[in-house]
């Protein structure tokens, strides 16, 4: 098991248990590109340098605030880290909050939560089975990274599960005001008949997420970008998408969209019964005066 991001408590009131936090996303990206001069093709490189143009080490950077225009407080770096932040070791819980009360947008990135040790499973089993029935979300604040984090506590409703999930948070403030953005979108009376078959293509679409579905293209046309070159071979390289001058009904869309869609299903179920009638060795008969593709084609 990798090191843990972070380890402390999490404190309820009186009730304490220690945990460790390991972050539950990787990056999966295998291109990377470095900067090279055009000219040469090497390897661009990169030095700190102060305003006599010198190479400054890494041991003699420290960080500044400008307090005043040009002059600057300097601040060691063993300064920031014996800042008196209680969260720096303990999240300790402010409140619980009904798991649908936090807005998506609020949610940074995801933790995995797990007891230190044996010693502290039991008090860990207890509060995750209490947020689990309950379904809320404990909040509280954790220090690392260079600043203290506003961390949602929640426990998964699969007991095969028996972790519970950290998710760091945005704060208010730096979220942008939506009125902003949406205050000038056009008051639209939404047609009745419209409404239905928006609301029947979404059902006709509708299934169960399953994320291993979802793969990402552009990361894929990168690698068929870089095998191209290595090879010699044309670039692939995308079609623009042809401009349409015809304006369409959205009703007709609409029909179109849910008429393509039940199309498939249609021939799907189709070939099915077919294919269950051959399986017993019967031949489906077609109805008298139904022409066949053959007979279509001569007449």
């Amino acid at each position: 098991m990798p090191r843990p991001y972070w380890s402390g408590q999490i404190q309820i009131s009186l009730v304490s248990f220690a945990v460790k936090l390991f972050p539950a996303t990787e990056a999966k990206s295998e291109i990377r590109f470095h900067q090279l001069s055009r000219k040469s093709g090497e390897r661009i490189k990169h030095q700190k340098v102060s305003g006599d143009e010198e190479p400054i080490e890494s041991a003699d950077i420290v960080k500044g605030y400008e307090y005043r225009k040009g002059e600057y407080v300097m601040v060691e770096p063993d300064e920031i880290e014996h800042l008196r932040i209680p969260s720096r070791h303990t999240l300790a819980v402010a409140q619980f909050v009904d798991e649908d009360e936090l807005d998506p947008e609020f949610f940074e990135k995801p933790y995995f939560v797990v007891p230190e040790d044996d010693v502290q499973a039991e008090a860990f089993a207890v509060v995750r089975k209490a947020l689990q029935t309950t379904k809320k979300v404990a909040l509280g604040k954790i220090a690392f990274g260079g600043r203290e984090h506003l961390v949602a506590i929640s426990a998964p409703g699969d007991d095969k599960l028996a972790g519970m999930m950290a998710y760091t948070m945005r704060y208010a403030e730096e979220l942008r005001d939506p009125a902003e953005y949406f205050g000038d979108i056009k008051k639209v009376a939404v047609d009745e008949d419209q409404l239905s078959l928006a609301k029947e293509l979404i059902k006709r679409k509708a299934a169960k997420f399953a994320p291993e579905k979802f793969k990402d293209e552009y990361e894929a046309a990168l690698r068929e970008l870089v095998k191209a070159k290595i090879s010699n071979k044309p670039i692939p390289r995308d079609e623009p998408a042809p401009k349409s001058a015809k304006v369409v009904n959205l009703m007709d869309a609409l029909r179109k969209s849910v008429r393509g869609d039940e199309a498939p299903a249609v021939k799907k179920k189709a070939e099915t019964k077919s294919a269950a009638a051959a399986k017993k060795g019967i031949t489906l008969v077609k109805p008298a005066g139904t022409k066949t593709s053959k007979q279509k084609k001569s007449a």
